[in-house]
């Protein structure tokens, strides 16, 4: 059966990183892992091919060679979804759909012939075994967790890498904690079930084979769900496979606990790891109570992310403003506190309860639901009415986000970051296209935007202070140049 995997495509959000990635000629940040996955499960003998529409359009040709199309997404990427099912149903392609979009909301997609929800590998076998037999059923589900140390390494053959900037593998699903507002754990449960050590070699070196040399991101809710595994197994693993090979940098997502762990931050600094994305939320002790943000009571959230910089990570955050328990000064709480910790990329969005949650319970017994989530973690939108009144809110934000992401304060964060900053021990080699967007951002940011004061501040002050830090800081300006766009796109609705 002649496949196609469609990636549904992303609007311009925070993580699209849409006007960064023009600067060194990329089509998309990341590859659609999951569909690579999906492809590894199908049967050998399919013919499949890929079509990730963040990076090629779907065209007449590609329709009217399929049998069947697998569709995969999640919520922010629902208007392309539809567009895509639609299409599909019009070439009378038989359509099968999964992923968190699907999941959560399978029920408003009436075209779709076959959903396959939760986790593949255990809804995609039945599902295929009754296709081949004649009798699919429309719906396949379950309550279960897979295990996946017998899931297959993606099909990286299927993409043609050199339109991503980024690569991406999963080591982990499940995290440990039960934030309110957080699907993970509805998704994927509690307990951490992870990949061999093994496992990620071997997927590493298929990228590696293909061609890869650049950032690989772990993709994991929380990396550091079993801390011994990490420490006596796949940790030294990666040491070893980073000695035999030319460097690649690592990045993920983790618990604000790392921070407690001095020998495991050196150790994945010595893995490669550069950066990890925290949840800090909020520096509001009472909304950290009210969502059961457990892992981050009690702590100086600061010296938390210094702690982290300082050994060599650098600390991407999520903020949400929003809760019952913020008042009209959180907003200037969340500026000085992002601007202070130097956490340049900071993703601040309203607080929303997405289906499955604890949050979302909470909301539809109290009657304060009042729309869908849209899947944009930083489009100034909320699916709940706020205790502190939408308007207010809206208003709180709009200023927020103009602040963090103005030239001034963002380029001064920035150089608070740099100097806290321990150079990493691995690099991406420096490419071509690389060395191009240092010019390009010499000229689109230096010479004609309205940032040029800062960017040369930033950019002599690197040079002569740290300049091993040069492509960083460029990068940097680079995503600050994206967050702005996306701040003014967002506030000038």
């Amino acid at each position: 059966m002649k496949t196609l995997l469609i990636y549904p495509e992303y609007p311009a959000t925070f993580w699209s990183f849409k006007y960064a990635l023009r600067f060194i000629h990329k089509r998309a940040a990341l590859p659609p892992l999951g569909l690579l996955t999906i492809g590894a499960m199908l049967p050998k003998e399919w013919p499949k091919k890929l079509v990730d529409m963040n990076v090629e359009k779907l065209t007449e040709k590609d329709l009217a060679w399929a049998d069947c199309a697998f569709i995969s997404g999640m919520v922010v990427q629902r208007a392309s979804a539809r567009e895509i099912v639609s299409r599909c149903k019009e070439a009378n392609i038989k359509v099968v759909a999964g992923g968190p979009l699907f999941t959560n909301e399978y029920d408003s997609f009436e075209d779709v012939d076959h959903f396959v929800l939760n986790e593949a590998e255990l809804t995609l076998p039945p599902f295929l075994a009754d296709l081949e037999k004649g009798t699919a059923k429309r719906m396949y589900e379950t309550s279960e967790f897979c295990d996946i140390r017998k899931t297959p390494a993606p099909l990286w053959e299927l993409m043609n890498l050199k339109n991503y900037a980024s690569m991406s593998i999963q080591f982990s699903r499940g995290c440990p904690f039960n934030c309110e507002f957080c699907n993970v754990t509805a998704l994927f449960g509690h307990r951490p079930r992870i990949k061999t050590a093994e496992q990620i070699i071997a997927e590493l070196n298929g990228l590696y084979e293909q061609g890869w040399r650049g950032q690989v991101f772990f993709v994991d809710d929380n990396f550091i769900g079993n801390k011994t595994y990490l420490k006596n197994h796949l940790l030294p693993a990666l040491i070893q496979w980073q000695k035999d090979r030319k460097g690649i940098p690592f990045n993920t997502e983790a618990s604000v606990n790392l921070a407690d762990d001095e020998p495991l931050m050196e150790m994945m600094v010595q893995a490669g790891f550069d950066a990890v994305f925290i949840g800090i939320e909020t520096p509001s002790e009472e909304s950290l109570a009210e969502c059961n943000k457990l892992q981050n009571r009690n702590r100086d959230l600061m010296e938390s992310v210094k702690r982290m910089q300082r050994v060599g990570l650098q600390v991407t955050g999520g903020f949400i403003v929003g809760f019952d328990s913020d008042t009209p000064s959180i907003f200037q709480r969340q500026i000085d506190f992002i601007q202070k910790s130097g956490i340049v990329t900071a993703m601040v969005g309203l607080l929303n309860a997405p289906p499955g949650t604890r949050l979302y319970e909470r909301m539809r017994k109290e009657r304060r639901l009042i729309d869908s989530i849209t899947g944009d973690n930083a489009d100034g939108t909320t699916n709940i009415l706020p205790k502190m009144g939408l308007d207010a809110l809206r208003e709180g934000y709009e200023n927020l986000m103009q602040q963090i992401y103005s030239p001034e304060h963002y380029y001064k964060r920035a150089m608070i970051f740099l100097r806290e900053y321990k150079r990493p021990r691995v690099s991406a080699s420096l490419d071509l296209q690389r060395m191009l967007a240092v010019l390009r951002s010499s000229v689109r940011l230096g010479i004609f935007g309205k940032e040029r004061f800062h960017y040369w501040k930033m950019m002599i002050w690197t040079l002569f202070r740290s300049p091993k830090m040069f492509p960083l800081s460029v990068t940097l300006a680079v995503y600050g140049y994206h967050f702005r766009k996306i701040s003014e796109l967002r506030t000038s609705q």
